[in-house]
C-alpha cells in the first residue's frame, strides 16, 4: 500500500498552500468578477473569456482553495463565506496591482507619485528639505507633503500610515519593534535670545540666570523638552516657572523675537534663523553643550515602502554618507 494520508502543513506553509497550488491572477479576477455580476456569464463576458472557460477556471479556484466557493442558484451564483473571503482580498490584491502600475507609470513619464514624510526640526531643514530639493528637480510633479512634528506624533502619524517614513525617535512608550530604524545623525541644541536681551553680554551665561525668564518649550514628554529640563537638574538650577508649550517654530520665533523670552533649538534651526532674520535672534551663550539623543530614519516595519517613497529615502541617505 503506497498512498500515505499526507500530514495537514504547519506553521507558514499552512498559509501560503494557494499560491502553491497555483493560484492565478486570472483566478483574482474572476472570483471578483463572479462577487460584482452574481453570474458566470457576466463574469465570462467581463474577462472576454466563453462561460465553459469561466467554468473551468472557478473549478480550478476550488481545488486550490479546498473549498466550496459559490453556490448556484435558480437565477445565477452567490459566493460561499470561502468566497467571499477569497474575493475581498483579491479585490485588495487588484488594487495595489493597479496602483503599482499608475505609480511607475507616472514615475517613468515624470509626471506624478506621492509621497508623506515626517521630521522633527532639524533634520527637517538640514535633510529632508534639501533631498526634497534634489527629487523634485528631477521628478518635477512628484507630490510630497511633509509635517514638522515631534517624535511623539510622528511615530503614531507612521503606524497611522499618514507617513511613509519619518525622521525622528522611537519614542519610549511604543514597541521598537513596530519599527525599522537607522540613526542618521546626532542633533545638537541650544538656547536662544532676541538681540538686546538682559541675559546677553556675558562671555558665558550660567544657566541660573535663565530660569526667571519666559520659556517657550516644546510640549512635556518630548526629547528636547526634556533633555533642557536634565541639564537644569544636572546643574542645581530650579526648572523655570513661567512656560509657553508649543511644537510650532513660527509661534517660538515670535515669543522670542517679541518679548524676554527664552526658547531651546536645534543648533541647525538657530544658524538658519540668524542668517534669515538678519540678526534679530541670538543664541545664548553657555559653558555646556546640550546634545540631544540622535534622530533615525524610520519606518514602519513590513510595509513596503513606494516606489517614490524608495527615492526620497535614498536621497537623503545620500546626503549623510
Amino acid at each position: 500500500m503506497e498512498e500515505q494520508t499526507k500530514a495537514a502543513p504547519r506553521g507558514a506553509a499552512a498559509h501560503d498552500s494557494m499560491l502553491r497550488g497555483g493560484l492565478k491572477f486570472t483566478h483574482l479576477r474572476m472570483i471578483v468578477a463572479l462577487d460584482e455580476h452574481g453570474s458566470v456569464s457576466a463574469a465570462a463576458e467581463t474577462m472576454n473569456v466563453s462561460q465553459p472557460a469561466a467554468s473551468r477556471t472557478i473549478a480550478e479556484m476550488e481545488q486550490i482553495a479546498g473549498a466550496r466557493l459559490l453556490e448556484r442558484l435558480p437565477r445565477g451564483v452567490r459566493l460561499t463565506p470561502y468566497g467571499q473571503a477569497l474575493a475581498r482580498r483579491a479585490r485588495s490584491i487588484l488594487l495595489e496591482l493597479r496602483e503599482a502600475d499608475r505609480e511607475i507609470s507616472d514615475l517613468r513619464s515624470g509626471t506624478g507619485g506621492t509621497v508623506n514624510i515626517g521630521a522633527v526640526t532639524a533634520p527637517a531643514i538640514d535633510l529632508a528639505v534639501p533631498a526634497i530639493r534634489e527629487l523634485r528637480a528631477r521628478h518635477p510633479r512628484l507630490e510630497i507633503s511633509i509635517q514638522v512634528e515631534t517624535s511623539n506624533v510622528l511615530a503614531r502619524e507612521l503606524l497611522a500610515s499618514r507617513h511613509d517614513l519619518i525622521i525622528a525617535r522611537i519614542p519610549e512608550d511604543l514597541n521598537p519593534r513596530l519599527f525599522e530604524s537607522r540613526v542618521i545623525g546626532i542633533e545638537k541644541a541650544c538656547l536662544i535670545a532676541r538681540r538686546g536681551h538682559p541675559v546677553l553680554g556675558a562671555r558665558k551665561v550660567p544657566l541660573e540666570k535663565t530660569a526667571a525668564f519666559d520659556w517657550v518649550l516644546q510640549p512635556s514628554g518630548s526629547l528636547l523638552r526634556r533633555t533642557v529640563e536634565q541639564h537644569f537638574i544636572r546643574h542645581d538650577v530650579p526648572l523655570p516657572e513661567r512656560i509657553l508649550n508649543t511644537s510650532s517654530l513660527l509661534l517660538t520665533l515670535v515669543m522670542v523675537a517679541q518679548s524676554d523670552a527664552i526658547a531651546a533649538v536645534s543648533i541647525d534651526v538657530a544658524r538658519f534663523i540668524r542668517q534669515s532674520l538678519g540678526g534679530a535672534i541670538d543664541v545664548v551663550p553657555l559653558a555646556f553643550e546640550i546634545e540631544v539623543q540622535p534622530y533615525s530614519l524610520i519606518t514602519a516595519r513590513n510595509r513596503t515602502l513606494s516606489a517614490a517613497a524608495i527615492m526620497l529615502r535614498d536621497a537623503i541617505l545620500k546626503r549623510i554618507r
